[in-house]
């Protein structure tokens, strides 16, 4: 029998509580412990999935072998550090710090530390996302809209940082050339920071990507259209269902070529689970992660490039 990978999970609240979920259902995984700040949630939630309780974190080093941070983006280098240190892997939410200096400084971090460094791209996990991965050959252009209605999480950080960043890494992983130029605008809406924000990317490639995020809807909608050369994908990211068009040669006597439509069948999987599946995997077999340190650093620096010309534009 393989032994079984010991985890922990630093922060219990809504996405925590998840992970320990998950980590407690997972075969060749023991949950060790959680930890927060907030002892009657950390003490509940340990007691409802079977492990230690800890407003430490201190605690968990030299018990497990991975762990999952989830703590708010502006403790993330504080809280990954001790743990980096002690050679354990590590999957980091997203986004990395809150400043693409912190980032860095976390991602050099952890490559020293030799560890398995997983970030939270949930989105990469997406079965739709996977499948779009696979097909994709050449896009031309890419229109992702993900907006949704104001939800009181997260608001210590900006749209971008908090939504966009999702799709700013997939499109740059779709498209797979870099970036030429960034236009940007955004507004805050209700908090303080950028709460709407509308992003156009052009690539050396000659690619477009039109980006819009918001956290300020009245409708909740995510997805992603994308279009090349006799092709086009749309993909509903929450159904993980998509429509492909495609054409075919013009019939007899016919000028234009006839477009076809039609359903992909495509297989669902709950994407946090995949995501946590993929990061058990990895540290099992010493291997590199689907997004590592150095991808998310890269989507962290356009975020902030984004973010400094909304500001320039509000200014």
């Amino acid at each position: 029998m393989t032994t079984p990978i010991r985890v922990g999970v630093v922060g219990v609240g809504y996405l925590g509580n998840i992970h320990a979920k998950i980590y407690s259902n997972m075969g060749h995984v023991e949950l060790v412990g959680v930890v927060d700040n907030d002892a009657s949630t950390v003490e509940k939630v340990a007691a409802e999935y079977g492990c230690a309780a800890y407003t430490d974190p201190g605690e968990l080093i030299g018990k497990v072998d991975a762990i999952s941070i989830v703590v708010p983006t502006s403790l993330h280098l504080e809280m990954a550090k001790p743990f980096l240190d002690a050679g354990i892997h590590m999957l980091m939410e997203k986004p990395l710090a809150p400043s693409y200096e912190e980032s860095l400084a976390l991602v050099e971090h952890a490559e020293k530390s030799g560890v398995v460094f997983q970030v939270g791209h949930l989105e990469r996990f997406n079965g739709g996302v996977m499948a779009l991965a696979e097909r994709i050959k050449n896009p031309r252009f890419l229109e992702v809209t993900r907006i949704g209605p104001f939800v009181a999480r997260a608001t210590d950080v900006d749209v971008v940082t908090d939504l966009m960043i999702h799709d700013i890494d997939i499109v740059m992983s779709l498209v797979n050339s870099p970036i030429k130029s960034i236009a940007a605008n955004g507004t805050p809406v209700i908090t303080d920071h950028i709460d709407i924000a509308n992003v156009r990317l052009e690539f050396e490639s000659g690619a477009v990507a039109n980006v819009t995020a918001s956290r300020v809807s009245t409708k909740q909608q995510r997805r992603i259209r994308i279009f090349e050369q006799q092709h086009y994908y749309g993909l509903d990211y929450t159904n993980q269902q998509i429509t492909m068009a495609t054409t075919e040669p013009p019939a007899d006597g016919e000028q234009w070529p006839k477009i076809i439509s039609e359903e992909l069948d495509i297989e669902t999987r709950l994407p946090l689970n995949a995501e946590l599946d993929a990061f058990i995997e990895t540290v099992q077999n010493n291997g590199t992660p689907l997004v590592t340190g150095r991808i998310a650093l890269e989507a962290v620096r356009v975020a902030h490039i984004i973010k400094e010309k909304m500001t320039a534009c509000l200014a």
